[in-house]
């Protein structure tokens, strides 16, 4: 009995509560090794080397039903792949927390303008929509074959020399930082967008890169709140620009046709407002044709390109009150897909609340897009982004 335990031993030599103990008793994790006379627990050296593995796992995050589970599996345990996915799991709470305490950051930054109970409401907006953006912008890193999406459509605009460019709705200004070396010289470019928002980066970015920026070439960004008047009546002291860039916030404005109107009146001879408002989704068109290749009745898919075709009628009648000419710019994309279980999860995400129709045609699904894939398993979808290039 010389080289048993009791609980209270085996606890001060693990650095734990002799409760702890207990509690690891019960929880099915950590039984004695045997009993005293008096029936007291007991516990060997193996034991002690348990309850370590027990204090380290808690210590990195593991709930007491993962280490069980880690315990049963024993030595066979993949050690590595539970760290990997531990690890995962930590870094997604991080980011999470770094989030709101982002938000809350910016929140207060607006301490100045009065701040009431609806911005806490704004935070947790806020804190949604910027998860969702990078969600959205990870997956899109993750499955991207083609070109960097902002090269396409800073190409696509084809700025010349010594050009003047207003950017409404500028947030995290990708289409600036992805081509930050390559803009031509001489373009002064006026940035827009509101406090609170990814343009408080840009801000940081913009002050640390200024320097780095071609000769000539000069950003100035202003916080302003594009449905307001004194926001377009700073805007109209510059004139008249070649370049209006609406992207990514038509859907944000509570009067979208309003801002659209006092952009056409600052546009200058020969330039044109570049705006993606609503339109219908390549990723349905693509669902839409391959459900009816593979036999699969998905009228969900129809009813969702019916109701975008709408607003995307109505953006474009919009549109046509203000500009001559409507010119449709179509950008392609590329993404690939591991295998059927990837893609099939692209539109789990697409079509939330369709739960009965995977359940339903899940195989049917499966052996679709496995015949699709090619000699290495991949899958490749051709998409497009669509772009409108506005003049008078």
């Amino acid at each position: 009995m010389d080289d048993k335990m009791t609980s209270g031993e085996i606890a001060r030599k693990a650095g734990v509560s002799q409760k702890a103990v207990r509690l690891y008793d019960e929880k099915g994790l950590l039984k004695p090794t045997d009993y005293s006379e008096g029936n007291y627990r007991l516990y060997d050296k193996e034991a002690l080397q348990v309850l370590e593995k027990i204090v380290a796992l808690k210590q990195i995050g593991f709930s007491l039903e993962e280490i069980r589970d880690n315990l049963k599996a024993g030595e066979a345990q993949d050690i590595e792949e539970a760290l990997r996915m531990q690890l995962a799991a930590m870094e997604e709470k991080r980011y999470r927390i770094d989030m709101v305490i982002d938000a809350i950051k910016r929140t207060l930054a607006r301490k100045d303008e009065g701040l009431d109970w609806d911005d806490v409401a704004g935070i947790v907006q806020s804190v949604a929509m910027d998860q969702t953006a990078d969600l959205n912008h990870w997956k899109y890193i993750k499955h991207n074959a083609g070109e960097d999406w902002y090269v396409q459509v800073f190409r696509s605009l084809d700025f010349a020399e010594g050009g003047k460019v207003l950017d409404l709705g500028c947030g995290f200004s990708k289409l600036w930082r992805n081509n930050w070396d390559i803009i031509p010289g001489g373009t002064k470019i006026y940035a827009y967008d509101v406090r609170g928002s990814w343009a408080d980066d840009f801000e940081k970015f913009l002050d640390e890169n200024k320097d780095k920026l071609p000769q000539g070439v000069d950003i100035n960004l202003t916080f302003a709140d594009l449905e307001k008047d004194q926001a377009w009546e700073k805007i109209a002291k510059e004139k008249t620009y070649d370049r209006i860039i609406m992207h990514y916030v038509y859907s944000e404005l509570k009067n979208p046709e309003a801002v659209i109107a006092k952009a056409s009146e600052v546009l200058g001879k020969g330039g044109y407002l570049s705006v993606n408002g609503p339109d219908v989704a390549s990723w349905d068109l693509y669902f839409r044709d391959a459900m009816k290749e593979a036999g699969i009745n998905a009228p969900f898919i129809d009813e969702m390109i019916k109701e975008q075709e709408a607003k995307r009628d109505s953006f474009r009648a919009v549109a046509g009150r203000y500009f001559a000419n409507i010119e449709v710019i179509d950008l392609p994309g590329m993404f690939r897909y591991e295998n059927a279980e990837d893609i099939i999860d692209k539109m789990k995400d697409m079509y939330d609340g369709q739960a009965k129709f995977f359940a339903s045609n899940g195989q049917r699904l499966k052996d679709y897009f496995d015949s699709k894939a090619d000699e290495n398993g991949d899958i490749f979808v051709a998409t497009f982004g669509r772009f409108l290039h506005c003049s008078k």
